[in-house]
């Protein structure tokens, strides 16, 4: 089946801030819920409560829930412990809090996102670089979140010293970016001005931050977006799936392919020959929440939930209840999901990002 594709072309070097805030847009779409709902019941009044569905209803408490878990591990700095990637984790917490419609200014967990823009912040270096060489190996994973939370903040950031340091520090992200992709178009763990390894996952982290930057008004090369895009046709094997890297060719990865498919989607690629065989591969093996041979479970729902979610609701809404019956019957007690060597908070941060999708704020998750 094909995606559900924007109403206009999206071009791949640059996007204007949008008009109306995240906010209007929402009133926008909750009148216009309200007008469809009357117009499908003639006797409907305008102030009548909606009913919500059971299970919508226990997806809001799972929700609500993990959100106030995770908030709780957020620390006095403004970032989430982590002994192996606390950037990574830390824009991933963050992402997760504006996913339910707050700010920086507005909502429940406004302050704890103020903490977070803090927290990154602090940890923006010189090159551009957010992250820390010295205590994370594999730092362009962090750095590719951190674009990304920190582009999706600066649409709603209210405060002109705040967005004039935002503003800045992307633009010194994205210039960071490109420069350490390497010649075959793709990214490694780390710079490659160190090394000359890339392959898929953190090619894809950095391609949806770059995505969401030119998304956020910042301009970014039309030719490194192109270059991300090739590299990933260039891993592809004949079953339509993805390898782990175009030097180190082997079988396709479930992970990498839902990854790489949905970015490809963020860099407003959907006429592309390659895209029916990587979602026909995804779906064989994902649709039916498979185990998968090398872990990585929630990492590739994260993914394949945005490529299902893209494919508009006659194959979104099934798959979501089904996969939202099985989070929510696998949450801990105080909020949280365990299941990721990374860490519960890094598992329940990505949980959540899935679980509101359908909340549409950020506009890198929007159909």
């Amino acid at each position: 089946m094909e995606p559900v594709r924007p109403a206009k072309p999206i071009e791949t070097s640059f996007v204007s801030t949008p008009k109306i805030s995240r906010r209007q847009a929402t009133r926008l779409l909750i009148g216009g819920a309200a007008l469809a709902a009357i117009g499908n019941n003639a006797e409907a009044s305008p102030l009548a409560p909606v009913k919500t569905p059971v299970d919508k209803e226990r997806w809001n408490t799972a929700t609500k829930k993990g959100l106030n878990w995770l908030i709780k591990q957020q620390s006095r700095s403004g970032g989430w412990a982590n002994k192996s990637y606390p950037v990574a984790v830390s824009a991933l917490a963050g992402t997760a809090l504006i996913c339910s419609g707050s700010t920086t200014t507005q909502g429940p967990y406004a302050k704890q996102i103020r903490l977070t823009v803090d927290y990154l912040l602090a940890r923006a270096q010189s090159n551009g670089l957010v992250g820390d060489p010295k205590r994370d190996s594999r730092y362009t994973y962090g750095h590719g979140f951190a674009m990304l939370f920190l582009s999706q903040v600066l649409g709603e950031e209210e405060d002109v010293d705040r967005r004039t340091e935002l503003i800045a520090a992307l633009k010194r992200a994205v210039d960071f970016s490109v420069s350490a992709q390497t010649k075959a178009g793709g990214w490694g763990y780390a710079s490659s001005k160190s090394s000359s390894f890339d392959e898929g996952s953190t090619t894809i982290t950095q391609v949806q931050g770059l995505r969401g930057c030119r998304n956020a008004g910042l301009m970014v090369p039309k030719k490194s977006i192109e270059s991300a895009k090739k590299y990933i046709y260039d891993c592809q094997n004949n079953d339509g799936g993805i390898s782990y890297s175009f030097k180190s060719r082997g079988s396709s990865r479930p992970a990498i392919t839902a990854a790489a498919l949905a970015a490809l989607y963020n860099a407003g690629d959907y006429k592309s020959d390659k895209i029916p065989p990587m979602w026909d591969y995804c779906k064989a093996r994902l649709h039916k929440l498979n185990e998968l041979s090398r872990g990585h479970w929630h990492y590739t729902y994260l993914y394949y939930s945005q490529v299902v979610y893209r494919q508009g609701t006659t194959e979104w809404e099934p798959y979501r209840n089904k996969l939202y019956k099985r989070l929510v019957s696998e949450q801990q007690t105080g909020g949280s999901w365990k299941g990721a060597s990374v860490g519960e908070s890094y598992t329940t941060a990505i949980n959540l990002i899935v679980m509101q999708l359908d909340n549409g704020y950020l506009p890198i998750y929007q159909r």
